[in-house]
């Protein structure tokens, strides 16, 4: 085989790596995590969960997340193959159990089970592809997965109620996709010497203006934490406020428009990226992710809440693909596994903001002071990346 059909058999190898590892995302993130937003209107008109059991189960999904990026702190590049399986047909049980369970600390329980999994998904994944593949410019389809998942379970979901199902049904639909789609991934994840085969390759085709530029790691993890805090209240609340505000407004199609704002965005704010470099990009995505939390509070309509999933969807997601790649460049210099330390910082930040939002709502009986924190939240980690 000559080079040119070596390279292109490497490139093709990569899509394809990016596409199964960016499923792993959808079933972890998109799905195991995310999905949650959109049932939890659903569960508590059912009875089945009051906003303060809401806020628990999310606070749980979010520890977990902590506990999981803990877990995953030692785990290395050549064993990711594994975690990949483990989190895929872990966040497909917990779906199809939630479908059983009535008890509000059950489903917390439980959150908090599928939360592990979600932050050992993006480990993961993350250092299956970018490290053990070699292939760091397969960024974009990776984390485009997350927004993927949020577009797909929202939509899934519109069908669950068309055809009348209540949230037990709702779940049980998004255990069996989850289960299909880890499936399809599964034989990506049965071996662990895959990347080392194709390492070389994937160095001749990385394209020469990825940026290269090593950033200050304390001060990358300190404004990734301050973002998980930033984007959650959002990602958490919206289609709750939504249907509160706009009942006759289906909350589930402005999670998808959530989701479907993640999905491209992960691309432009690669080139972006690219462009500008990861110090003015990640400024960049903060404010306009700032903007897009507070524009509730400031535009209280449907057209103001559909903006906001827009923009906090656009660029929740950019974020990571910003950060993630600049992590994996400055651990590579320490040696450290900087990519679990940034999501053990986002869970952080992600258990801080419902427990806010609960407390400022409890005092206000809205939830503008707690989107007005949000916001402040990442203008602070816009403040800090002139640090880096």
């Amino acid at each position: 085989m000559n080079t040119s059909s070596t390279v292109q058999s490497a490139q093709r190898s990569d899509w394809k790596s990016a596409i199964q590892a960016s499923m792993v995302l959808t079933i972890g993130m998109g799905f195991g995590r995310f999905a949650f937003t959109a049932i939890y209107p659903h569960m508590v008109d059912e009875g089945v969960l009051s906003l303060r059991g809401g806020s628990l189960a999310a606070s749980a999904n979010y520890a977990g997340y902590l506990l999981g990026a803990l877990l995953a702190v030692r785990l290395r590049a050549h064993k990711a193959h594994w975690f990949c399986q483990l989190s895929t047909l872990g966040t497909a049980l917990c779906l199809a159990v939630l479908a059983l369970l009535t008890s509000t600390g059950a489903i917390v329980a439980v959150r908090g089970v599928a939360g592990l999994f979600s932050a050992l998904s993006m480990v993961a994944a993350s250092l299956w592809l970018l490290e053990h593949r070699g292939h760091s410019w397969g960024a974009p389809l990776l984390y485009a997965g997350v927004g993927v998942g949020i577009a797909l379970s929202a939509e899934l979901l519109v069908v669950a109620e068309s055809f009348g199902l209540a949230s037990a049904g709702m779940w049980l639909i998004l255990g069996f996709a989850a289960l299909i789609m880890g499936l399809a991934a599964a034989p990506a994840f049965l071996t662990g010497d895959r990347g080392n085969n194709t390492r070389q390759g994937l160095r001749e085709t990385t394209p020469s203006n990825t940026d290269t530029t090593v950033v200050a790691a304390w001060p990358l993890v300190l404004i990734y934490g301050l973002a998980g805090l930033g984007y959650i209240v959002t990602a958490t609340y919206l289609p709750t406020l939504v249907k509160t505000a706009f009942p006759d407004l289906d909350p589930a199609h402005v999670w998808a428009v959530f989701g479907l704002g993640a999905a491209p965005s992960c691309y432009l704010w690669h080139r972006a990226h690219e462009r500008l470099g990861t110090r003015h990009t990640l400024r960049l995505n903060l404010i306009v992710q700032a903007c897009g939390v507070a524009l509730p509070v400031v535009l209280d309509s449907g057209a103001g809440y559909l903006l906001s999933a827009l923009l906090v969807g656009g660029t929740f997601m950019g974020t990571v693909t910003i950060a993630m790649p600049a992590a994996q460049r400055a651990a590579r210099q320490s040696g450290a596994n900087l990519l679990a330390t940034m999501t053990l910082a986002y869970g952080l930040g992600q258990i801080i903001g419902p427990l806010l939002a609960d407390s400022l709502y409890a005092l206000s009986h809205t939830f503008a002071s707690a989107l007005l924190s949000a916001a402040v939240a990442l203008v602070i980690a816009t403040l800090i990346s002139l640090r880096l």
